[in-house]
């Protein structure tokens, strides 16, 4: 209440003289230049007193609500140390199952990848590779393990269940309890394209792969005629832009009618670091700003097809059309399109795309691995279009793998969803190869 008595004794002193100038000025000619310069400074000064005013209000305020002291640096509790369990790794004695999916693929520690040996884990890696998938989604939303738990592995087996089997609604619903379980953000809706044999989409085998690296800019022609040519004679292409750090007008301009052409045509498309490269071409524009030309927009909202996502894509499509008048593009959710995460390594420039359901018999494809491992000393499987290896055909699977292991090749599988890893790691595919199942 000082404070305010003191304003109120200044506002009193300040109106005699206020009210004096103001008869002063009054005994001025109208458009004098004294007139104008009194005017201007009782505007100042009531504009200081008025300032000064709302920030004593302001203070009084801040001394109501915040009565309590702040307490003395140290002075609260000290958080109890983390127990010491056996078997703990002491060098690194911060980093929980939970943090691995923070790290590059290559960066992972030992026991982000041991074995699962959770049995209702093993027992619905096993109902689902023998194709009892409603089983094996009952099975997972009776034991999805709640808040606090340290591993998360039923809910992301879930996760995939529910895009493999295309039931995006039960997906949003899951989605929903695991943000409020876990507080944090759930994994974006990345369904894969559905296989139709006739159109060759059930292809498997090597995959030619074009990587992009440094700055996007004009010098990617040569990269793009090499992709044209493998149109006509590869139905299945993968485009990696892990390693792009930078992007510019030309270079967009230039990959914009080649990705088009490829997610226009019949052939599959597996682009890897989609988002990546999106999010790149998003620090570039900005709403009115035309320096760049259209190319930079038109290759971003490319991207959000190939992703699959329709609400960034009308959000773009709308700040496309603000800065350049025209009406956007509208959607087109993807056909033939698999995505694939950002990866620290890109292993073998060409990879074996392991086709969707790896069943018996299982000939041809052991004999095309025998081919590929012929011409590689590291055998990296795409994983990103499987869905399911049956029971059996992975004991086979497994016993070819264990003669390439003999001969000195190197196996890695990529992008493996939480269904497939888990059935891997149950049958000891771990101790012959890297198994990387995609982030979460």
């Amino acid at each position: 209440m000082g404070i305010f008595s003191l304003f109120k004794k200044q506002d009193a002193q300040r109106a005699p003289a206020a009210t004096a100038d103001a008869d002063d000025g009054a005994r001025l000619a109208p458009n004098s230049e004294l007139q104008r310069q009194q005017a201007q400074a009782l505007q100042r000064d009531l504009a200081r007193a008025t300032a000064m005013k709302i920030d004593a209000i302001e203070a009084a305020m801040a001394l109501d609500i915040f009565q309590d002291t702040e307490p003395a640096w140290g002075s609260r509790p000290a958080r109890p140390p983390r127990p010491v369990v056996a078997g703990d790794n002491p060098t690194l004695p911060l980093l929980d199952e939970d943090t691995t999916e923070l790290l590059g693929e290559d960066e992972l520690p030992a026991q982000a990848v041991a074995a699962q040996t959770a049995p209702v884990v093993e027992e619905i890696a096993i109902v689902y590779a023998n194709g009892q998938a409603d089983m094996a989604e009952q099975m997972l939303v009776d034991n999805l393990p709640p808040a606090g738990a340290p591993d998360r592995t039923l809910w992301w087996m879930l996760f995939d269940l529910y895009q493999l089997t295309h039931q995006q609604d039960k997906f949003d619903s899951l989605s929903i309890d695991y943000a409020s379980t876990f507080e944090t953000s759930p994994p974006p809706w990345n369904a894969p394209p559905p296989v139709a044999a006739a159109s060759g989409r059930a292809w498997s085998g090597v995959t030619p792969t074009e990587l992009f690296s440094g700055q996007l800019d004009g010098a990617i022609g040569a990269q793009l005629e090499r992709l044209r040519q493998q149109m006509a004679s590869h139905p299945v292409l993968r485009l990696d832009f892990s390693r792009v750090q930078g992007v510019t007008p030309d270079g967009c301009a230039l990959l914009l009618p080649v990705l088009q052409q490829l997610h226009g045509g019949e052939r599959e498309l597996i682009v890897v670091a989609a988002d990546h490269l999106a999010a790149l071409i998003q620090a570039t524009v900005a709403v009115g700003n035309r320096d760049g030309g259209p190319a930079p927009w038109l290759l971003l909202l490319e991207l959000l097809q190939l992703l699959n996502r329709e609400k960034d894509f009308e959000e773009t499509g709308m700040d496309y059309c603000v800065t350049f008048e025209v009406s956007p593009p509208s959607f087109v959710a993807p056909r033939a399109v698999a995505t694939a995460a950002r990866q620290a390594l890109a292993g073998a420039p060409d990879r074996y795309l392991l086709p969707t359901v790896v069943e018996g018999p299982l000939d041809a494809l052991l004999g095309a691995l025998g081919t590929y491992a012929e011409q590689y000393q590291t055998l990296v499987f795409d994983c990103s279009r499987l869905a399911r290896v049956e029971f059996g055909a992975a004991n086979t699977f497994q016993s070819k793998l264990q003669t390439l292991v003999q001969e000195g090749k190197k196996v890695e599988f990529r992008d493996v969803n939480h269904l497939v890893a888990a059935l891997l790691r149950l049958l000891g595919y771990g101790e012959l190869a890297k198994i990387y199942p995609h982030k979460y």
